[in-house]
């Protein structure tokens, strides 16, 4: 069931109205929400609803035993069985949520990968082998729920978080409809008390998320399908694209991830906003970036900050010299990358944003310093440069990650080297969908506010939601296409 489908708008209306008619029941408001959500999870593909429901039960066995002593060993939070009296035991309750969790997760996303992969590195040996592949069909949504469980549990092992008593409560947060395929990958801590509380609707969450809604179905049905268009012709075909051809699919293809994740983000937060939740915001004007530590601060918010109080800081961070700081940024990069899809193009996209962290990080400082003597004009000339040219680097990188094969980056590289006409390439098309794109972001960056259309006159307002939906209407799709970061 895609959000861009007459039939969740359906699911949608029937499951707002439902909860409407309950809202001074919270317990039966989560537990419609939990029905709702494994329905909307099992129009998917019903069989992995086991899945979900195994990361919850395991989280939440796992969770009440980290929390039968406290971390610090103050004292017994209930009667606390022996296993929990010391810190190995506590450590192997960890483990077994962490491997429980990550073995799901790597069977079904990366089985076929690494075998076949260890059957090619046979070969190159003189050792041929032919692998027995499973053909394993990828649960949706598993990357962003298995991270969700994954810091539920490590928060409590931290001490910073208590467990959840409520089975229900723990299962929604899990499943949670409305960002459960494609994020932003939620923390307990910040949801599980909106869930636990009553809710209360007011008049500007209704009025926010369903402008929030709107724009985020314009960015996904008008801009991004139609630049898929542009994007796909050139990515999936077997021939040999001139350079203006690669370079215009690649720009494209820039502003079709972006519109494709965010406007899928937006749609989950206005229809959270609706309900009198809050999920944390997912994208910031990612392409107003000067250096690639601000792009991860404004991209994918939620597991760029993961990965960092999950992984990079746990390794040590920058606390142990510029050496060991490279080694940790490399290999959150590379699982960075490999998260998002079992291919060795996604290794190399990691490893590229790993590098360019690396020099940025070697740099910056350096001009910061001849920078102060610039004046606020020259500065702000600067910075617009710098982030033209880290745009440039960030589609070199949107290179590697779309492409088919590491064979066809090198095909593509090539041809951007080589001459070629714009006609019949997609510029049209590409300037068509970044005009509107641009002027609403330039908007945005400028009153220094993501929502900045919602404070203009209302007639102005209403002029703009005519246009939107007229664009919907004429220029989008009769079927619905899925989201890119389902297939992660």
């Amino acid at each position: 069931m895609l959000f861009n489908s007459f039939a969740f708008a359906l699911f949608f209306v029937v499951v707002y109205a439902a909860y409407l008619a309950c809202m001074r029941r919270r317990r039966t408001q989560n537990a419609l929400l939990l029905v709702a959500s494994y329905f909307f999870y099992g129009c998917w593909d019903w069989r992995f609803l086991g899945l979900i429901l195994a990361s919850t039960l395991i989280d939440y066995a796992c969770g009440r035993a980290l929390d039968r002593r406290r971390s610090d060993g103050s004292g017994p939070i209930e009667d606390a069985a022996p296993y929990a009296h010391s810190a190995r035991a506590r450590r192997a309750i960890l483990l077994v949520s962490v491997g429980a969790n990550l073995g799901i997760l790597g069977f079904f996303k990366y089985f076929d990968f690494f075998v076949e992969s260890g059957a090619e590195l046979l070969q190159m040996i003189g050792l041929p082998l032919t692998p027995r592949l499973l053909a394993i069909v990828l649960p949706v949504g598993i990357s962003f729920y298995t991270f969700q469980t994954l810091s539920y549990t490590i928060d409590i092992y931290r001490g910073q978080l208590r467990a959840e008593r409520s089975l229900l409560d723990l299962a929604l947060f899990v499943a949670f409809f409305p960002q459960l395929v494609a994020g932003p990958i939620l923390r307990a801590k910040d949801f599980l008390p909106q869930i636990a509380r009553r809710r209360q609707l007011v008049l500007e969450q209704v009025y926010t998320g369903g402008y929030l809604i709107l724009w985020g179905l314009f960015k996904k049905v008008v801009l991004a399908d139609n630049l898929a268009v542009v994007v796909d012709r050139t990515f999936s075909s077997d021939g040999s694209p001139s350079g203006a051809t690669v370079i215009i699919a690649v720009y494209a293809f820039a502003l079709q991830i972006y519109c494709d994740f965010s406007g899928y983000t937006d749609i989950a937060r206005g229809s959270t906003k609706m309900m009198g939740f809050e999920i944390p915001l997912n994208f910031n004007l990612p392409y107003f970036s000067a250096t690639p530590a601000e792009f991860w601060r404004r991209w994918h918010i939620s597991l760029s900050g993961w990965l960092r109080d999950y992984l990079y800081i746990p390794l040590g961070g920058d606390r142990r010299g510029r050496r060991r700081t490279a080694i940790n940024l490399l290999i959150t990069m590379l699982l960075g990358g490999l998260w998002h899809g079992a291919a060795w193009t996604f290794v190399l996209w990691g490893l590229f944003h790993a590098l360019l962290i690396i020099a940025y990080r070697g740099c910056v400082p350096a001009v910061c310093e001849f920078a102060r003597t610039w004046s606020e004009r020259t500065r702000m000339v600067g910075r617009w440069v710098a982030v033209a040219g880290f745009f440039q680097l960030t589609c070199l990188g949107y290179l590697i990650f779309r492409a088919e094969s590491v064979a066809q980056i090198g095909t593509m590289l090539h041809a951007v080297l080589s001459p070629g006409t714009l006609r019949g390439t997609g510029v049209t098309v590409l300037v068509a969908c970044a005009v509107p794109l641009l002027a609403v972001q330039f908007l945005q960056h400028l009153r220094g506010d993501l929502n900045a259309l919602l404070s203009w006159p209302a007639p102005v307002r209403g002029l703009v939601y005519v246009g939107l939906f007229f664009g919907l209407v004429i220029f989008g799709e009769p079927v619905a296409k899925p989201f890119i970061y389902f297939q992660f």
